[in-house]
Parts: C-alpha cells; sequence; structure tokens
C-alpha cells in the first residue's frame, strides 16, 4: 500500500501529527496577529480580552508549554499594541490583564491534561497499562476499516497464559497477577508500534496487527512465545527461573477487501469473525501441550 497516498488514514502517523500541529500552530499565530490588529486599531480593554481565545486554543492543543507561549506572545502583542506600556508604566488594570494571560493559560493546559488522564484511564487495563476491551474494539473497527479501504491484510493474536491456576494455588494470586502484568509488558514491548494490544479477561490477550499479513503475524506470535519464555521473573517477592512462565497464542490473518462505500458497514462483524479464528486457533495451540503458535 502506497503510505504517500492524499487520504489521510494512510499518511505516516509521525507525519500525520507534524502537519496537525503546524496546521494548529498557525491558526494561533493567525488568532493573535488578529486580536492584536484589533487592539491596535481601538485600544479597547473589552476587545483587549480576545487575547484569551488563542491563548484557550494553545493550551487545549499544546497543553503547558503551548499556553504559556501564546500567553508570552499575547503580553508581546498588547506592548506594541499600547506603545505607552512600552515604559513599563503599568496601571493595575495592565498588571492584571497580563496575569490573566498567563493564568488562563496555565489553566487551561491543566484541565486539558486531567481531561487527558481521565481519557486514558478510562480506556486503559490498570493491571498491564494496555487497552482494555471496550478501547481495543473501538480501535479494531478503526483498523478493519482502513484494511477494507486500502485492501491491505489485518492480523489478531489471541493468546493466555499457560498453567496459571497451578501458579495461583501453589503461589497465591499475587504472583498470579504479577505474572499476567509481566507478560502485558512483555507484550507492549514486542508487538509493531501500530499494534493495539488488549487484556480482555484474566490472563487473555489480543493483538491487532493492521498491515500485516500472516507470516509477519506467526513471526511476531513465535517472538512473544519466546520472550515470555525466556523471561526469568521475580513475582511477589519470589525468584524464578526461565521457562516458568509461557503462552499459547493463535494467529489468525485476513485481507480485507471492499471499498469506501462498503467499509463504513460491517466493521465489527468482520473484527468479531477475525477474533473468532484466532481464538479457535488458540484452543488448537492447548491441544499441542501449550507454549506453541497455532494458525488459523
Amino acid at each position: 500500500m502506497n503510505l504517500t497516498h492524499s487520504h489521510p488514514e494512510y499518511l505516516p502517523i509521525a507525519h500525520r501529527d507534524w502537519v496537525r500541529e503546524a496546521l494548529l500552530a498557525a491558526i494561533v499565530i493567525e488568532l493573535l496577529c488578529l486580536v492584536f490588529a484589533v487592539d491596535r486599531a481601538t485600544g479597547s480593554a473589552p476587545l483587549q480580552h480576545l487575547y484569551y481565545v488563542p491563548i484557550l486554543f494553545a493550551g487545549l492543543w499544546f497543553r503547558r508549554w503551548g499556553s504559556l507561549m501564546a500567553a508570552g506572545a499575547a503580553i508581546v502583542l498588547y506592548h506594541l499594541a499600547n506603545p505607552h506600556l512600552l515604559s513599563f508604566r503599568y496601571e493595575e488594570s495592565d498588571v492584571v490583564q497580563m496575569a490573566l494571560f498567563v493564568a488562563v493559560g496555565l489553566v487551561t493546559a491543566r484541565l486539558t491534561q486531567d481531561a487527558q488522564r481521565l481519557r486514558a484511564l478510562a480506556s486503559t487495563d490498570d493491571l498491564t497499562g494496555l487497552h482494555n476491551l471496550r478501547s481495543f474494539e473501538a480501535h479494531l473497527a478503526t483498523i478493519v476499516r482502513a484494511a477494507r479501504i486500502g485492501g491491505s491484510p489485518v492480523s489478531l493474536l489471541v493468546l493466555d497464559v499457560d498453567r496459571l491456576k497451578s501458579m495461583n494455588d501453589r503461589y497465591g494470586h499475587l504472583s498470579g497477577a504479577e505474572a499476567v502484568r509481566r507478560v502485558g509488558r512483555i507484550i507492549a514491548e514486542t508487538v509493531p508500534l501500530d499494534a493495539v494490544a488488549c487484556r480482555y479477561g484474566g490472563d487473555e490477550f489480543v493483538v491487532a496487527l493492521p498491515h500485516c499479513g500472516d507470516a509477519r503475524a506467526q513471526e511476531i506470535a513465535g517472538l512473544l512465545r519466546q520472550r515470555v519464555h525466556e523471561e526469568a521473573p521475580t513475582l511477589a517477592g519470589i525468584s524464578f527461573p526461565a521457562g516458568t512462565l509461557s503462552i499459547s497464542v493463535g494467529v489468525a490473518s485476513r485481507k480485507m477487501r471492499g471499498n469506501v462505500r462498503s467499509a463504513l458497514s460491517g466493521d465489527d462483524e468482520a473484527g468479531e469473525a477475525l477474533f473468532l479464528a484466532a481464538d479457535k486457533a488458540l484452543y488448537a495451540a492447548k491441544r499441542s501441550g501449550r507454549n506453541y503458535v497455532s494458525v488459523a
């Protein structure tokens, strides 16, 4: 697939972020210049409050550093638009105005950061830091939709921790929980950057791999299995040798076909069918003796 396609979904992520940030920065600068022109033409105190608008946008889009830069720019433009301030002989209202520029920016940035943190918590599994099921389902539908538009493959890995119940029974549930957390960390460190990983059950994980065919999916699954098996973890203060942990992995791949119109419907069904195929392959891996990768 051509990543330089004009459709935004096909632009590389880093490139899309750079373009977006440049456009947002240009909007903030243009708003600052517009307010400056109005301030210079009128010198009206009520209209000078319009500087808050680009400061608010900068805080929303760029958080703390953006809000401080916009507030600093507003203070400079406020001086240039009102030349009597260049002598630094401020009236009380001028000091309050400039302090409000900074305060509005900082408060907006803090509220934006808190909202972003809450959104992250709402979409994150608290044990592993991976996506939770609701977030994963939304991401998978988006991945499937993009794949159907571009005719690209999508793969799913469904995996779980082998013999976790035995570990819980012998060493306690804290050891089992830490084993699940350790596997989640290995998944996060191993899968590609564009993958979406989720813990959807006690020790059950699913990984969506966009633009990934069956050969590459098997390679990633094998690497995950190997890394988990080579881990020598310390769980609940107990050191375990390498080979204590293992996972079984089911792999399913499908090349999505369709067009823009067909991609608007059936994304959930396509994702569910892919999951069921990978889940069936997981059971086959279990029947093969565990610590195994099975392909649908």
